[in-house]
């Protein structure tokens, strides 16, 4: 018997629960099969928010040739064997009903495609060759080729609420054949809104298992029964998957917003989920440089030294000093005048190219190039009273551009006001 998750799989449009952002009454994809005109697209979301079985209901509604493949164990070769498929199709015409339009090739975890994978699509659904219907867990951004980014529309899947995850179960013991047989009676439901965690298919799989573990046709759901039967821990959550970058995101926001309390409980969530000590200890390292930075020098020092410490001894015992560099970096002053430096800088080099260096700057290794004049004119600081003098550092035509820009915070004038007493 397949599982009641599969059992339940909505058919229709309107047997479709949650994600009204995107099928509710005017929303672009309920516009796309009213006017059975449909663009690639890339469904982006956690898992079992619905992306396999819209895919199947765009098809099944639109009446065009469905071909899937999985991009766990499909290669490059399975994908130009359905794309000839696809352009089979197209030239003889075949729908299932009668239908028009282009094939859809639905792709599952495309993220997990690589490069050469989704190279060898780009052609076809440039052509038109194929609708591409892309279904992932990870943002697309970082994970789908910029080309074919391009030219696909991302449209991103929610998490279900609670309404729907009660609206699913409804429906659940009032249409599946076996369930409507019982008499359930669900006296709480917290535990099984906890555990499912807006997951549609965890929300069946476990409601099946907990009706299962009881005997006869009468069955009360209570919170103590969905835990006793699970047996799991509920903060647990997918360290390759969605959750793990929704948690980090939100604790190194709260330390760059200053928000001790919020970024030690993130901190804590992802100890309880069994996240990788030196991925935090890593990230506290970049945000102590990025969100920190010259206005408390001291946060790189004190990061570096979690993470060094963290690699040493491990965990239990790393949560403490994992705990102490949160605190610390979420309660410094904070500046972002180096990362802003570094991006005006790289974008300046970008658009300006190779701009000769200083002849007085350059090297001079050789006896012609110190004839040639390189480095003749180049003072030595130490020469110079202070340790300074002034001559020009920037190419010819970048003189007086200014990268590094202070910000308003006591380390930072104190260096500014140096600055400009040696400048002046």
């Amino acid at each position: 018997m397949a599982p009641l998750a599969e059992r339940l799989r909505p058919q229709t449009l309107d047997d479709y629960i949650g994600q009204k952002h995107l099928v509710g009454e005017g929303a672009v994809i309920r516009r796309m099969i009213e006017q059975k005109r449909i663009s690639s697209f890339i469904l982006w979301g956690p898992p079992g928010v619905g992306k396999t079985t819209l895919a199947n209901i765009l098809a099944r509604t639109l009446d065009v040739p469905f071909f899937t493949l999985s991009a766990v164990t499909s290669g490059v070769k399975d994908v130009r064997e359905v794309i000839d498929k696809a352009k089979a199709s197209r030239f003889f015409g075949q729908t299932t009903t009668g239908g028009t339009g282009s094939p859809i090739l639905f792709i599952d975890e495309i993220h997990r495609f690589s490069k050469s994978q989704q190279d060898s699509l780009l052609g076809a659904v440039e052509q038109g060759i194929v609708t591409l219907i892309g279904a992932t867990t990870e943002n697309p951004s970082f994970e789908v080729i910029r080309p074919l980014l391009s030219r696909c529309q991302v449209y991103v899947l929610k998490s279900l609420g609670k309404d729907d995850l009660l609206e699913l179960m409804h429906s659940a013991v009032t249409k599946d054949v076996f369930l409507k047989q019982k008499e359930i009676d669900f006296k709480e439901t917290d535990a099984m809104m906890r555990y499912s965690g807006g997951d549609a298919r965890k929300l069946l799989n476990i409601l099946e298992l907990v009706v299962e573990s009881q005997q006869g046709n009468k069955v009360v759901i209570t919170d103590s029964c969905v835990t006793e039967t699970l047996q799991q821990n509920p903060l647990a959550y997918d360290k390759d998957g969605e959750m793990h970058y929704d948690i980090i995101s939100a604790f190194i926001k709260s330390i760059r917003g200053s928000a001790p309390d919020a970024a030690i409980y993130y901190l804590a969530r992802m100890i309880e989920g069994g996240e990788d000590p030196i991925f935090i200890a890593r990230r506290l390292v970049i945000s102590a440089s990025e969100d920190i930075g010259l206005a408390n020098p001291n946060a790189l020092l004190l990061a570096n030294a979690c993470f060094d410490t963290v690699s040493k001894i491990g965990m239990p015992e790393g949560r403490i000093p994992l705990a102490e560099a949160t605190i610390y970096l979420a309660t410094s002053p904070k500046s972002n005048s180096a990362y802003e430096a570094i991006n005006t800088a790289l974008q300046y080099v970008r658009e300006t190219g190779n701009l000769p260096v200083p002849l007085h700057l350059r090297n001079a290794p050789t006896q012609l190039m110190a004839e040639l004049g390189y480095a003749k004119d180049y003072k030595y600081a130490h020469d110079y009273e202070g340790h300074f003098v002034k001559q020009q550092f920037l190419p010819d035509g970048a003189e007086g551009q200014q990268f590094w820009k202070a910000q308003n915070n006591p380390a930072e004038t104190k260096l500014k006001e140096r600055m400009d007493n040696l400048w002046r």
